[in-house]
């Protein structure tokens, strides 16, 4: 007799996997018929639904319990997408997730279509009506940082009427360096395969990536290139190199026929504007014509930084970050110009300094004069924490810190940048691939009143490129909007 239940019960699951499966499966032309036709892209809390497996669709439902605490059921989704290609909808970014938390919650006595009528009014019976216009980026550059935002560039390619990746430059590494750049943006030891295919034209110098022609570039001069030849016009030049860093230095992109506009993937130096997105991307004018992105650990810990001061105040602190190793440290012993970094990478924990504690006020001038910091590179290729130990002027506890950090990565203007975690068996690597700029540990938070210190996990590779993206839509006038819509500004729980 138990033998008899037990199989039932093994049938019984099976079956409703494969009833579950066969939802998603029925997703995947809805999501994509969404995208390239109306230029809706799809997620689950930031976990892309675009070109995904059917399996894939299933994890992110699964991955949704631990956003809202409640499951996302294919049953309810599917209904609600075959409702959403119906309205004829221009382009939107969309949360699927909280889309079909908020019918749950507020669309009682309606259909789907009703409500969603309602909720997506300003974009319903919009298709075709996209007025941004595409812009053309050229990525200076091919190295880490610069074949991430290759990846996710070529995943939001959409109908071109957002950023359009025309080039990349680089200096010519001789017999087959076309192949070889095709090859590192085809598989990546840290971050795995491209999700697509990759051709390489050798005739005409191009990289061709799931639809997208990539011009290969070779110079070694940013100031002498002519975009023009290449039908590239009015540009935004990315530079992922770090050789420039100030205003003289980066401004020579400015003198290439065809070039607009400069974005640096680094630390900007003098009084160049140093952009976090979430914290002062709106701070960018038309007349900008150079901005840096800031560091991967600035962008990691002025979201939560901030969100902590507008509702405790910051009096002063410390920022110590534990950071994977970089290219500028050298894999055995040998000399270099920085301190310490001639040391084996691959076999120390290497204490460095870092700038991101002062950066930080440039982002945020509230917090100018209030933070220290330091830095140990460790032997991990990519995955930083940055310990935040802090002093506030209001006490708190740690259920009552967690409970509205937790609360800002799901509602708030900062949702974007800022996630949160309480799983006891996390690691470095699990969080390879996040989209967010960082990640509150929740169960490793410690608070004594008015002492507090965070454990803020962080990609700075990936995490990282997703916020230079997203300033890097800031700057064309391309960033889609979001629905269902949040506060520009973190919603502030009661004190």
């Amino acid at each position: 007799m138990v033998q008899e239940l037990a199989a039932n019960n093994s049938e019984a699951v099976l079956e409703s996997w494969i009833e579950r499966e066969t939802m998603a499966e029925a997703m995947i032309p809805l999501i994509g018929r969404l995208y390239r036709e109306n230029n809706v892209i799809l997620s689950v809390h930031g976990r892309s639904l675009i070109n995904q497996s059917a399996v894939s669709l299933l994890k992110a439902h699964r991955f949704a319990r631990h956003v809202d605490g409640v499951l996302l059921r294919p049953e309810e989704t599917l209904p609600m997408l075959l409702a959403l290609t119906a309205l004829r909808l221009g382009p939107a970014s969309i949360n699927l997730a909280t889309l079909n938390l908020k019918y749950a919650q507020e669309g009682v006595g309606q259909s789907r279509e009703e409500f969603l009528r309602v909720e997506l009014a300003e974009i319903v019976d919009r298709q075709g009506q996209d007025l941004r216009r595409g812009k053309d980026v050229v990525l200076y550059g091919f190295g880490r940082i610069g074949r991430l935002l290759a990846r996710i560039l070529i995943e939001h390619a959409g109908g071109g009427q957002g950023l359009r990746l025309r080039a990349i430059v680089v200096r010519n590494g001789g017999e087959s360096d076309l192949t070889k750049r095709a090859s590192l943006l085809r598989r990546d030891s840290v971050h795995g395969p491209f999700n697509g295919t990759i051709t390489v034209d050798e005739e005409r110098n191009i990289i061709q990536a799931n639809g997208t022609a990539i011009q290969v570039i070779y110079s070694d001069d940013p100031s002498a290139i002519d975009y023009t030849a290449f039908n590239i016009h009015d540009a935004l030049i990315v530079d992922n190199t770090g050789r420039w860093r100030d205003e003289e230095g980066l401004s020579q992109h400015l003198q290439s026929k065809g070039a607009s506009r400069v974005l640096l993937t680094a630390p900007g130096k003098g009084a160049l504007k140093n952009v976090v997105h979430g914290i002062n991307h709106d701070t960018i004018k038309d007349e900008d014509k150079i901005i840096t992105a800031a560091s991967c650990t600035t962008n990691a810990i002025t979201p939560v930084l901030k969100a902590l001061n507008d509702k405790y105040g910051i009096v002063h602190g410390h920022v110590e970050t534990v950071h994977s190793f970089t290219n500028d440290q050298n894999l055995t012993d040998n000399f270099h110009k920085g301190d310490r970094r001639g040391r084996s990478a691959a076999l120390n924990m290497v204490l460095t300094e870092t700038g991101a504690a002062k950066a930080v006020a440039k982002a945020l001038p509230e917090l100018a004069g209030k933070l220290s910091g330091n830095s140990i590179r460790v032997p991990t290729p990519n995955v930083s924490m940055a310990i935040l130990n802090l002093t506030l002027e209001n006490g708190t506890t740690k259920e009552e810190i967690n409970t509205y950090l937790r609360d800002m990565s799901l509602n708030s203007g900062l949702r974007k940048q800022i996630d949160f975690i309480d799983s006891p068996e996390v690691v470095s690597s699990d969080f390879i691939g996040s989209r967010r700029a960082g990640i509150v540990d929740g169960l490793a938070t410690i608070s004594n009143d008015k002492h507090l210190v965070l454990y803020v996990w962080y990609d700075n590779e990936f995490g990282y490129s997703c916020q230079v993206v997203r300033v890097m839509e800031e700057m064309a006038g391309v960033h889609p909007r979001q629905f269902p819509a949040v506060e520009e500004s973190p919603v502030l729980l009661p004190a």
